[in-house]
C-alpha cells in the first residue's frame, strides 16, 4: 500500500480560526518535516485561515461538523500515511519535536504522545483551572488503568497507520484527547511519552476552549469510559456500596426483632431488602459487562492484526 523505502509522512492540522498563527505553523512543520504533506481542516472558520494555510503550501480539506473530535475523525477516515502528526493551529506546539516523534513510531509505539506536562506547560499556562484540571484528569486515569501517563490531554500526538484506522472517535469536541489516551491504555498498546517545550499563545491568538464547559465533557467522557472499559469495577463497586447499605438496614430491623420479637419498621425491612437485591444485580451486571469488555478488546487485536497484514501485503 505504501512505500517501502520512504515511509509517507502526515501532518495534520485541525483548525478553527487561525489566521494569527496557521501560517507560521505551516512554515515550521514544512522545514521539519521537509518530505511530509501538511493537512490543514477548516472547521468553519470565519477569518482567513484556510486562505493563508493554502497559500503556504498545505493542502486545505473543509470539516462542516464543529469540533475537535469531529475533525479528528475525518482526518482520520480521509487520509493515508505511515506516519501522523497531529498538532494545533495556536503556535503553541514545537514543530522540531516532530522528527523524533516521527522516528519513535517508526521504531515501533502506536502513538507518541508530546508531554507538555514535564517541562514548560505549568510555566507558560496562563489559566490556572486548566493546570487544575490537568492534573485531576492525569490522577483519575492512571489511578484507574495502573499507568503513568504524565500527559493525558496533549493535542501534540504521533500515530501509526494502525492506530488512526482502528481508533473509533467518538467525542465531538477536546475531550478526544483524553479518549484516545484511554482507548490506548485499555487496549495496552504501545505508548511513549516524548517531553516537548509548549509555549502559551502568542498575543493576538484567543483559545476556543471553554475552561469549565470543556471541564465538564472530558470528565463525563472519562466517566463514560470507566463504565464501558472497566464495567466490573464500576458496577461492581457501587453494587457492592448500594448492597453494604441495605445489609446495615437489615441488621438494624432484625436486631430489634430480636430485642422485641415484632418488626415495627416494616417500609425500612422492604427498602433495605430491594436495596440488596439492587446490589447484587448490579454487580451481576458488572460481570456480565466486564465479559463482554474483554472479547470487545479481543475482537480489537484480531482488528489490529488484519490490518497490519493488509499494510505489509
Amino acid at each position: 500500500m505504501f512505500e517501502n523505502n520512504q515511509p509517507s509522512v502526515a501532518v495534520l492540522l485541525p483548525c478553527f480560526n487561525e489566521e494569527v498563527t496557521i501560517g507560521k505553523v505551516v512554515r515550521d512543520f514544512k522545514a521539519a518535516l521537509p518530505d511530509a504533506t501538511v493537512y490543514v481542516y477548516d472547521n468553519n472558520s470565519t477569518d482567513r485561515t484556510a486562505e493563508i494555510a493554502a497559500a503556504e503550501g498545505a493542502i486545505v480539506r473543509r470539516e462542516p461538523r464543529q469540533g475537535k473530535g469531529n475533525v479528528i475523525r475525518a482526518m482520520f477516515e480521509d487520509i493515508d500515511a505511515d506516519v501522523y502528526v497531529m498538532a494545533d493551529g495556536d503556535d503553541t506546539y514545537p514543530a522540531d519535536a516532530a522528527p523524533a516523534m516521527v522516528e519513535k513510531v517508526l521504531e515501533g509505539y502506536d502513538m507518541v504522545i508530546g508531554d507538555r506536562l514535564s517541562s514548560t506547560y505549568f510555566q507558560e499556562n496562563k489559566r490556572p483551572f486548566h493546570n487544575f484540571g490537568n492534573r485531576l484528569v492525569r490522577g483519575s486515569i492512571n489511578g484507574l488503568f495502573g499507568a503513568h501517563v504524565t500527559d493525558i490531554m496533549t493535542g501534540y500526538r504521533a500515530f501509526n497507520f494502525t492506530f488512526v484506522k482502528t481508533y473509533p472517535v467518538l467525542s465531538r469536541g477536546f475531550e478526544v484527547e483524553t479518549e484516545m489516551t484511554i482507548h490506548s491504555l485499555n487496549n495496552n498498546l504501545r505508548l511513549f511519552e516524548m517531553p516537548i517545550q509548549y509555549r502559551d499563545r502568542p498575543e493576538g491568538s484567543v483559545s476556543k476552549l471553554d475552561t469549565v464547559g470543556d471541564g465538564i465533557k472530558v470528565m463525563s467522557t472519562i466517566f463514560r469510559m470507566i463504565r464501558e472499559y472497566k464495567p466490573l469495577p464500576f458496577f461492581g463497586g457501587l453494587g457492592l456500596i448500594i448492597g453494604i447499605v441495605g445489609i446495615v438496614l437489615c441488621g438494624t430491623v432484625t436486631f430489634e426483632f430480636a430485642k422485641t420479637g415484632v418488626v415495627t419498621h416494616f417500609p425500612t425491612l422492604i427498602g433495605a431488602v430491594m436495596l440488596v437485591i439492587t446490589g447484587l444485580l448490579l454487580i451481576i451486571a458488572g460481570i456480565i459487562l466486564d465479559v463482554m469488555a474483554k472479547n470487545d478488546r479481543k475482537t480489537f487485536v484480531i482488528d489490529t492484526n488484519k490490518i497490519a497484514y493488509n499494510k505489509r501485503h
